[in-house]
């Protein structure tokens, strides 16, 4: 019923074929890095130092925040009376 269709000759190979004028370059490769032990922990402690900064600073804008708005509302109820 649902037979595939071939053809009756293959087809040809491309008349063209590529051939690049110039040779790829030569990738060089990078300078290796030893990562010792003192590494990986100088950028642990670096990591562990950053995020504490950055929870710092986070707290104290929600600090500040909160203040400012307890502050308003007392002025503003001092003002209505």
């Amino acid at each position: 019923m649902f037979l595939p269709k071939y053809p009756d000759t293959p087809t040809p190979p491309p008349a063209h074929t590529h051939t690049p004028a110039e040779p790829a370059p030569v990738r060089r490769s990078l300078p290796s890095l030893s990562i010792d032990n003192k590494t990986i922990a100088t950028l642990i402690v670096g990591g562990v130092v950053l995020t504490a900064l950055l929870t710092a600073v986070a707290v104290t804008a929600i600090s500040v925040a909160i203040a400012a708005v307890v502050l308003r509302s007392l002025l503003r109820e001092h003002h209505r009376r």
